[in-house]
């Protein structure tokens, strides 16, 4: 059966990565969240207190970085240099520092290297912020997330709450603002809708019918040639 490349881009906190993580399992595809690899360098720089603007301390930390995805207790989980950082890169120490972080461009460079070397086979679904625009231009299938600032900020919420995180719902929004405003203005690889991506809002849309949604665009692409 042919194989395609779902390109998942949008905001942060419209549930890019449970729509990707979904898709990925109906199709039975490699799923890739760029998003926590972003995250997992950001850590890492954080631990380390790295300087972004000294270029050769940035390039000798990116060197000793590797990020993998295992399956963990059922669940995608992010590793950085074999160690399970999958909650701790959630954190908002991490969230406020990691849009200045992946807009240094040679954090961006070897990301995206790392990215496209993982969908050489195709079959993945990947989501982040410029999946459709740089990391995969010619990608099947592209999908552009879009939802209300507060929606957004109530989603996040939840999740934090969930995971035992005291924040506030504006602390949150304010971070979900000031985050909108660096990925889409930064110089490299900003945070855009891609020519040929297909939008979807999905402020009043369940995770079910979203997900419908898409998978049947999915199947559309993969089955193109034989129809």
């Amino acid at each position: 059966m042919k194989k395609i490349i779902v390109a998942i881009d949008g905001f942060s906190s419209c549930g890019k990565s449970t729509l990707a993580k979904d898709l990925a399992k109906k199709l039975k595809y490699i799923y890739v969240d760029t998003g926590a690899m972003y995250r997992a360098v950001t850590l890492f720089f954080l631990r380390h207190n790295i300087d972004l603007n000294n270029t050769l301390e940035v390039s000798r930390a990116l060197d000793k970085i590797q990020i993998s995805f295992r399956n963990f207790n059922g669940e995608n989980t992010t590793f950085l240099n074999d160690e399970n950082v999958e909650d701790e890169i959630r954190q908002m120490t991490v969230s406020n520092a990691v849009s200045q972080i992946a807009a240094i461009s040679l954090v961006r460079k070897t990301m995206v290297e790392q990215q496209r070397e993982m969908g050489k086979q195709k079959g993945l679904v990947m989501d982040g912020r410029d999946i459709g625009t740089v990391v995969f231009p010619n990608a099947e299938l592209k999908i552009f997330l879009t939802a209300d600032t507060e929606i957004r900020a109530k989603r996040r919420l939840d999740e934090m709450i969930n995971k035992g995180i005291d924040i506030s719902f504006q602390e949150i929004k304010k971070n979900l603002r000031k985050r909108d405003r660096i990925d889409s203005t930064r110089k490299d690889s900003p945070l855009r809708k891609a020519s040929d991506a297909i939008e979807i809002d999905n402020t009043e849309l369940t995770k079910d019918k979203q997900l419908q949604e898409v998978l049947f665009l999915a199947w559309e692409q993969i089955n193109m040639d034989v129809l």
